[in-house]
């Protein structure tokens, strides 16, 4: 797997440190149509394309303890962590 998957959300891009990720799935908590653990226990963003409102976004990358989930708006200015 990659080191990074990211997806354009809205204006946000959400961006996964895969490396980083230590699986604690509080991000799946805030946002479980977005986010699950994949087979090795680190965040993968779900398949398909279900809307997700910006705040959800932000709250759930917010809540990672070891800021593995970075968000940048859509002039690329980093948000979260």
């Amino acid at each position: 797997m990659p080191e990074f998957a990211e997806r354009k959300i809205g204006d946000l891009t959400v961006r996964i440190d895969r490396q980083t990720c230590i699986g604690s799935a509080n991000c799946i908590k805030v946002a479980p149509d977005l986010f699950e653990l994949d087979s090795e226990n680190v965040v993968a963003f779900k398949g398909g394309s279900v809307p997700v409102g910006r705040d959800q976004v932000l709250e759930a990358c917010q809540v990672c303890p070891v800021d593995a989930l970075i968000v940048l708006d859509a002039a690329g200015n980093q948000l979260i962590p």
